[in-house]
């Protein structure tokens, strides 16, 4: 037979009002409180007893525990000095029901699915730890494995060493011990390193010292994609909520409504949000890696140095361009700028028709499958339109069109006669391989047509998101002049300046990865193609449209990637302007990429 031991007698400070009036473990996840998860799985295992250290709000517990519908007989053991002791004498307290049985020792703050369970109950090995790779969101206890799953150590946060981070795996606060072990082993060093160092210490050190002897008779257990949490904060609490939804489609939304972070989430494959591959090379990284701790302690230049590093580097006079805090802070400030009414071309990026009134849009929906438009469709369509401004998103977002150079200008002509701004977004121009270059940030076309407005963000092509970067061109020199007033004077931080003195070493580094990207995108669509129930669009940006056919809706395989693969693609049944069940999928490297084709190919055919 086995029990459980659930330690429960913790305050659960970090909580704050969460736990004014409750202990941690009642704490709802979703409408669930976690000790009445937690006792609903444990019922299923079929165990003797389940024994609970309480301490904090202790009566309260219990007496919630009566409410609920648990078959196996409860215990409880008091911890009557919580608030001045550690969870090493919650588990000293019940060292004799550690002798009787089998144990599966566990604590009341985590939230699994049931999988975890099943991994440390059915491993035949009788002593075990589960733990987890290692990853940078993980706080507490770490161990270090050798090939046979042996611990070599347990290692506290003052032995914690980032360089080494890649050996490491994270406790997951769930263990197993025998009845023979907990007598030979945990209960004899478990009563002396109490009485050597007191009671305000962690269970968790004296593994670490079983762990020294020649035989510690305890091993650890991986897991790979089971999902758990521990939950020491609001945050973690909000994160925890979106793993561990009772519905596939709220899981969904509060996913996308954080709009990245999702390192938070491990195993998760981000395949809606478009960034470079390939790029920046690990050189270029070491260079940002060595220059860390200065850059973290020293203030950014203001927006007149940042000005002149983004000209440089695009061949543009500082006093034409600006930059910000990434593509949507410049977009937001140009917005607010402009006056009259817009045309924008549908379905588009939202940045743009989100910051004006719909009454003010002039809307171009290309009347064809595959969403693509030319220079002459819009300049037939907004010839007799009343517009101050048109937008072009080139390559389109989503729909991955895209006008040659040559007949942008074209258009950029055309919208000087008629006294319009022409605002074109080149975030995705650098992917195009249906010409050698289709970039305006040129001196000698700003100067020509002082009407045209160039945008382009910094994280896409040059794969760096996290440092908040793009940049806005125009020989318009009020606008500029207006936009760099507007604009915080330290809007960017040292780590994305240091990126822009760096990064123009590094151009021929960048084609190289623009010509691996370019061949990888080509045998990506290839493989999309050859799915069945999905058309997908031909696009020169890093992200493929396609049109999901058959029974399936755009929604439901966005959900059922997520659920059953951990992938994550943009589902844009809400996007204005589509006729049909659409998804837009990024492209990554190849072995991600691969591992989408199949699993749409497994759920479409």
């Amino acid at each position: 037979m086995m029990q459980a031991i659930i330690l429960a007698a913790g305050m659960g400070k970090r909580l704050k009002d969460l736990t004014e009036d409750n202990t941690k473990c009642m704490v709802k996840v979703n409408g669930i409180t976690m000790i009445e998860r937690m006792l609903s799985q444990l019922d299923k295992l079929n165990l003797s007893k389940i024994v609970i250290v309480i301490g904090y709000k202790g009566k309260k517990l219990i007496q919630y525990i009566s409410t609920l519908n648990i078959k196996t007989p409860i215990v409880y053991i008091e911890n009557e000095i919580y608030d001045k002791t550690n969870n090493i004498y919650s588990l000293y307290l019940a060292k004799e029901y550690l002798l009787k049985e089998d144990t599966l020792l566990l604590e009341s703050d985590l939230i699994f699915e049931d999988a975890v369970l099943h991994k440390i109950v059915e491993d035949p090995y009788p002593s075990l730890a589960l733990v987890a790779k290692y990853e940078s969101w993980m706080d507490g206890t770490v161990v270090t494995l050798d090939e046979n799953n042996n611990i070599i150590n347990f290692l506290d946060k003052k032995h914690f060493k980032f360089e080494d981070i890649k050996r490491y795996y994270k406790t997951v606060n769930i263990y197993k011990f025998s009845k023979e072990f907990s007598n030979t082993h945990y209960v004899p060093f478990l009563e002396a390193y109490s009485k050597a160092l007191g009671n305000n210490e962690y269970y968790e050190q004296v593994l670490k010292v079983i762990t020294l002897l020649d035989k510690p008779e305890i091993k650890a257990t991986v897991l790979k994609h089971e999902s758990w949490y521990e939950i020491d904060d609001i945050q973690d609490l909000d994160i925890a909520e979106s793993i561990f939804t009772i519905s596939m489609e709220d899981k969904l939304a509060k996913i996308q409504s954080r709009y990245g972070g999702y390192w938070r989430y491990p195993g998760l494959i981000d395949f809606c949000y478009l960034v470079n591959p390939f790029y920046p090379t690990s050189k270029l990284l070491d260079e940002m890696k060595a220059n860390f701790e200065r850059l973290i302690r020293e203030y950014p230049s203001g927006m007149n140095v940042n000005s002149l590093l983004a000209a440089k580097y695009f061949g543009i006079h500082k006093k034409h361009i600006v930059v910000g805090n990434g593509a949507a802070e410049l977009i937001k400030s140009l917005m607010e700028r402009l006056s009259g009414k817009i045309g924008i071309i549908v379905p588009t990026f939202e940045e743009y028709p989100n910051r004006k009134k719909g009454e003010d849009i002039i809307a171009y929906c290309p009347d064809n499958s595959n969403y693509s438009y030319t220079a002459n469709d819009l300049i037939k369509f907004y010839g007799d339109k009343d517009i101050s401004n048109l937008v072009l998103i080139n390559p389109d977002n989503p729909s991955g069109n895209y006008i040659k150079k040559s007949d942008v200008l074209q258009v950029a002509k055309w919208a000087q006669k008629k006294e319009i701004n022409f605002i074109v977004d080149e975030s995705f121009v650098d992917f195009v391989d249906s010409e050698k270059s289709g970039t305006l940030l040129e001196e000698k076309i700003l100067k020509r047509y002082p009407n045209l407005i160039v945008i382009k963000s910094i994280s896409k092509s040059f794969g760096v998101p996290g440092l908040r970067l793009g940049v806005l061109a125009s020989s318009n020199q009020d606008l500029i002049d207006f936009l760099k007033k507007n604009i915080a004077i330290w809007n960017i931080n040292s780590f994305a300046e240091f990126y822009m003195q760096i990064f123009e070493k590094y151009k021929e580094d960048y084609k190289k990865a623009m010509e691996k990207f370019k061949k990888v995108r080509r045998e990506y669509i290839e493989k999309l193609s050859t799915i069945k129930n999905l058309r997908v669009v031909p696009s020169q940006a890093n992200y493929v449209l396609c049109e999901v056919l058959g029974s399936y809706t755009a929604k439901e395989l966005t959900k059922t990637l997520l659920d059953k693969h951990q992938l994550l693609i943009k589902d844009l049944s809400s996007k204005k302007g589509f006729d049909g069940e659409f998804i837009r999928v990024a492209i990554k490297r190849p072995e991600e990429n691969n591992k989408l084709v199949e699993a749409i190919r497994g759920i479409l055919e």
